[in-house]
């Protein structure tokens, strides 16, 4: 047995010099611990303190992010000369030695977040410069000063992408970004700027700006024309204005939400704009004020100081829609501000609109009419306004022809114009819940004008009616559509004895809402449902399973917040058991000696109980949890759920034995005096 084994150690010698190539592909090495994983080098999270040095040679891309790296030196990276991507993030790094990356000149993205960089900036930027390839600097977080910024940066002018987010930065003056020619993109995010001086004037390409979160009261000469996208979102601004000129803006995303506005921007003349979001402001318009008052006359001027040049702009105050060019326009947010109603022809303007949000505003009344041009508009959102009429101009065609979404929730619309739905062509969802609105026909009742008519409406699959204050729904109020989702919650008063006036759905309707409608009869009847997989019956008063959902296929059903004391003990056989995938079953008082359908649940192969933490059962006085009721408990519902009449036997038995063992001991005892007084009183002479 021990001759074969020199032959055996020269058969894996000549594997291994013959084929360690390509194992070495195959199994990549992993010293220090690191993974080469698709030709990246990854060391994070090793607890290095120090660049590894027996890493591949060729090694392109290293990544040494949550180490304990103090300091990059001269020798660090000497090993890796074909190095292009360099991550050392989170790793409190202190100092980059002057001569690091002398031996890395082909370095083109460079990650240093999260650092300690303010320490030894000077040393660090002298490093840097010797980076003529890098096209990528991340900086954030390193609680940089704008000085040191301009020391870091003054000398990369390769530099095609910079974030120095999360910074200490307070203020930007022409020579921070100097040299910085190549750059495209420019991160500022979350830092302290309140003013900023010409600061971009030398950047010709630079395509993306990122100021938010900042501190900034107003962006007033705004003249970046090559600028493509601008995110100024989250700070404290007032006016955003453009100066006046015909020179061709390329901007196309605008990011002014989250601010202080207090009127519509003054934007470019000539521009790209297609995306303008302008969420949470303080904006409004006054071409007139809401008592009608006009303001036809009223101007505002802007007096604007650059260097030695002092302009006075003088603007009126409904012409700056006007003055801007918003035909390319696709999206417009102005939601979450105070507007109470739009300037005429505002609409006109914006022929490529195809989203607008005027949610949460002071809308009272919102009219559109065939002058406005929304062809393109596929969602249009007016939901928690003050509206109480929402008007239609013009002839009888097409509404809003390409509108697809159309959210007026939280008003207080009690009627929508006739024939409003059939006029959309594209319309799939509606939501009208919380208005005080009816459906057409009323049970009992003609059609009338003061109700919403959604029949034949045959786009239509989704449609909320939640908290509509609707009464005792009957007739065919959805005949001719085909929804899919259906929401009729919070409408206490809304069902009737059946489900009749669901008849036109019963092939299309997949989920269905029955939140809060004060159900309380099991015998309500699910069956002719055949296609729903999501039904809610949250929130009413079920004090039993409604047995017609035993022959549906959901997939998802909600029973939480009702007086169920237990569910069927079959509930997780077919056909429902094998279709159902979620079952909320919270806050009902089961009964803890009835649990055996809780168990089969458990069981069951496919189905989620999410809120399976929450739910309860009754003992007495005490509400436990049906995965640990404690043995008392147990004995105790063993003793409920015993057969009676064995019950009785077994508590009789005991009374019946002590009562013969009495009789029984009496007997004896009084056996002869019992003889004698028979033999007394009975007995007879016998004849001799």
């Amino acid at each position: 047995m021990e001759a074969p084994l020199p032959g055996l150690s020269l058969l894996l010698l000549l594997l291994a010099a013959g084929w360690g190539g390509g194992m070495d592909a195959a199994w990549a090495p992993s010293p220090g611990g690191c993974e080469l994983v698709q030709s990246i080098m990854d060391c994070t999270g090793r607890q290095l303190s120090s660049v590894p040095g027996n890493l591949r040679g060729d090694t392109e891309e290293l990544l040494l992010d949550d180490n304990t790296i103090r300091a990059l030196g001269n020798a660090s990276l000497l090993l890796y000369p074909r190095l292009w991507h360099l991550s050392v993030a989170r790793n409190g790094l202190e100092l980059i030695e002057p001569g690091a990356f002398l031996s890395s000149p082909g370095l083109q993205v460079l990650s240093l977040t999260d650092n300690l960089l303010f320490t030894k900036y000077s040393l660090t930027a002298a490093a840097l410069s010797a980076l003529p390839a890098l096209r990528t600097l991340d900086l954030a977080g390193n609680q940089l000063t704008e000085d040191m910024v301009s020391v870091l940066v003054s000398n990369l002018s390769s530099l095609e992408s910079l974030s120095v987010a999360r910074n200490i930065i307070m203020r930007l003056d022409s020579y921070t970004f100097t040299n910085l020619t190549q750059l495209l993109e420019l991160n500022l995010e979350k830092n302290y700027i309140f003013e900023i001086d010409q600061a971009f004037e030398g950047l010709q390409r630079l395509q993306r700006l990122n100021i938010a979160y900042n501190y900034l009261p107003c962006l007033v000469g705004f003249d970046l024309t090559q600028l493509r996208v601008l995110n100024a979102s989250n700070n404290i601004i007032e006016w955003f204005l453009t100066l006046e000129s015909d020179d061709p803006f390329e901007l196309e995303v605008l990011d002014l939400s989250h601010n202080r506005l207090l009127f519509f921007p003054v934007l470019p003349r000539h521009s790209k704009l297609h995306s303008l979001l302008l969420q949470d402001n303080r904006m409004s318009f006054y071409q007139r004020l809401p008592n009608g008052t006009s303001l036809a006359n009223v101007t505002v001027q802007f007096l604007i100081i650059q260097g030695n040049t002092t302009n006075i702009t003088t603007v009126r105050l409904w012409d700056d829609l006007c003055y801007s060019n918003l035909s390319s326009l696709r999206l417009l947010d102005m939601s979450q501000n105070q507007v109470w109603g739009l300037p005429e022809d505002f609409l006109a303007q914006m022929p490529s609109l195809t989203q607008l949000k005027l949610n949460q505003n002071c809308l009272e009344v919102f009219e559109l009419s065939e002058e406005d041009s929304l062809g393109m508009l596929t969602e249009l959102d007016l939901s928690q306004n003050e509206l109480v009429e929402l008007g239609v101009k013009g002839g009888v065609g097409d509404f809003l022809p390409s509108l697809q979404l159309f959210n007026l929730s939280t008003n207080r619309l009690r009627a929508l114009p006739p024939g409003i739905f059939t006029r959309t062509r594209n319309i799939t969802t509606v939501d009208l819940s919380r208005n005080r609105v009816d459906l057409c026909p009323q049970p009992g009742e003609a059609e009338h004008l003061s109700c919403v008519d959604i029949r034949g409406v045959g786009t239509l699959t989704h449609l909320s009616l939640a908290g509509c204050g609707l009464q005792g729904l009957g007739g065919r109020p959805f005949q001719g559509t085909s929804l899919m989702h259906l929401d009729l919650s919070d409408n206490r008063q809304a069902l009737s004895g059946d489900l009749a006036w669901l008849q036109d759905l019963v092939l299309t309707l997949q989920v269905l809402s029955l939140r809060n409608t004060s159900l309380s009869s099991a015998t309500v009847d699910f069956s002719a449902l055949s296609s729903l997989v999501r039904l809610d019956l949250s929130r009413n008063s079920l004090a039993a399973f409604p047995a017609s959902l035993g022959a549906l296929r959901l997939r998802s059903l909600d029973l939480r917040d009702n007086c169920l004391r237990a569910l069927p003990p079959d509930v997780a056989r077919a056909p429902l058991g094998t279709s159902l995938r979620e079952l909320y079953l919270s806050r009902n008082p089961y009964n803890c000696c009835t649990l055996g359908w809780w168990d089969t649940l458990q069981r069951a192969e496919g189905l989620r109980v999410p809120d399976g933490r929450e739910v309860t059962c009754s003992h007495g006085s005490h509400t436990l949890s049906p995965n640990a009721l404690p043995e008392p408990v147990l004995q105790s519902c063993r003793w409920q759920t015993a057969d009676l009449a064995l019950l009785y036997l077994v508590l009789a038995l005991p009374t019946c034995l002590t009562l013969l063992v009495a009789f029984v001991v009496v007997f004896l005892m009084l056996k002869e005096k019992l003889l004698k007084m028979v033999k007394t009183r009975c007995g007879v002479s016998s004849p001799y």
